[in-house]
């Protein structure tokens, strides 16, 4: 009797990772680094209310104390037979050290398909110095990279792997200083950023209020505005800024407080029950989001699918918020989040960062990394079909270095 010929799936199950590689992006402009721009861009030259606002010196320009220096970086995981998978990052050369030295031992020789496992090792064996940060963003671009591989050797996107699409279309909103621009161009809502916080007092009030109440003239009454806090405020501030805007009524006031400041959310939200409160840009993992979740502190979660330990950690804080029918709008992230927001029913919409210097045009998110990513048409969109995330790294015009290349 002679023996069956192996299935595909019987294939499958054959292939096993036989390499991970990380490189720093020497340059700016393109990336998983959102802030590594040019000078003049909106994202580092425009005055943004931040943490270090207080300090005059690091105040006009967020470059100044560093928020640019941690680099983009790119992920690749090979398959035996030869298939990669890639992933845009963030976190340089200490990301790169994490991935080489101490995540890619869990991985080389492994299945392909122990996601969960990869992610549980890389997270708990870097417990002690991890958590948050770092250590995170390395742990989900390596994950990023792990789904894309999947997707690749399944000859499937994404989406479909993860339960497919609930709508034929995503509806985006867009961040930057032209929301006007963006209602012209289909977009559903525009999110500025705030400029002053508590340091600038009574006169920086004001003027945050003016900033506002101009573009709530230029884009009218229907259009959804939201305002960026970035970290900067503290809750007697963020509690007087909400009454200031109340006519204007804005969609939501993001990220108003430091993300740790648990007992601060709740406290806003029950001294201003009638405003949106949202974060979790900056918060990571499910163990992050519980509290959030389960005090039903926000009304709308954010988290970065690049930050807080990528698509396999996602997809567990979304189910957490969905059991509380608290809505997820990611941030950021591009195509990685609209391969998650299509598939989510309590996902209303995605955001899209707009990563021209002057937001005036609708690029790709991550600038000319990749050879056909999408961008936005008339204010929406649709994830690829091809398979994994869909992306083709644009290897001739990328500056790669890969700093650690050692065998383990």
């Amino acid at each position: 009797m002679g023996v069956a010929p192996l299935t595909e799936r019987d294939l499958m199950k054959q292939v096993t990772i036989t390499d991970v590689r990380a490189f720093v992006l020497e340059q700016t402009g393109s990336g998983g680094d959102y802030h590594d721009r040019e000078k003049g861009h909106w994202l580092v030259d425009t005055l943004i209310a931040n943490p270090m606002s207080s300090y005059p010196e690091y105040k006009q320009s967020r470059t100044s104390f560093g928020i640019n220096v941690m680099k983009s970086i790119v992920v690749e995981v090979e398959a035996s037979d030869g298939t990669v998978g890639i992933s845009a990052g963030q976190g340089g050369v200490p990301a790169c050290y994490m991935i080489e030295k101490h995540f890619k031992r869990f991985l080389i020789g492994q299945d392909v398909h122990k996601l969960n496992k990869f992610w549980d090792q890389m997270y708990r064996a870097s417990r002690y110095y991890g958590g948050k940060g770092i250590p995170l963003w390395a742990i989900s671009a390596v994950d990023i990279a792990l789904w894309d591989l999947l997707g690749l050797l399944r000859q499937e996107p994404v989406y479909q792997m993860i339960g497919g699409a609930t709508r034929d279309q995503i509806e985006l909103y867009c961040t930057g200083i032209r929301p006007d621009i963006a209602q012209q161009a289909g977009f559903i809502g525009g999110k500025m950023p705030l400029a002053h916080g508590p340091s600038d007092r009574r006169e920086g009030l004001k003027a945050n209020v003016k900033q506002f109440q101009e573009m709530r003239e230029r884009v009218g009454p229907d259009f959804l505005l939201m305002a960026d806090c970035w970290m900067a405020l503290d809750l007697s501030y963020a509690v007087e800024l909400a009454y200031a805007l109340r006519d204007l009524d804005l969609y939501w006031l993001e990220e108003v407080l430091l993300p740790d400041d648990f007992d601060g959310h709740k406290l806003l939200k029950d001294r201003v029950p009638w405003m949106r409160w949202t974060t979790g840009e900056h918060e990571y993992t499910r163990y992050g989001f519980r509290k959030l979740i389960e005090s039903r502190s926000v009304d709308i979660l954010q988290p970065d699918v690049m930050w807080c330990g990528g698509l396999t950690e996602l997809l567990r804080i979304s189910s957490m918020a969905a059991a509380y029918d608290i809505p997820v709008v990611p941030h950021g992230s591009g195509a990685y989040s609209y391969h998650f927001v299509v598939t989510q029913p309590h996902c209303p919409f995605c955001e899209y960062l707009n990563t021209s210097p002057d937001c005036k045009s609708f690029p790709p998110v991550f600038g000319n990394m990749f050879t056909n990513e999408q961008a936005p048409v008339n204010g929406t969109i649709f994830p690829s079909d091809e398979p994994g995330w869909g992306l083709k790294l644009n290897r001739d015009h990328l500056n790669l270095i890969r700093p650690f290349n050692e065998e383990i």
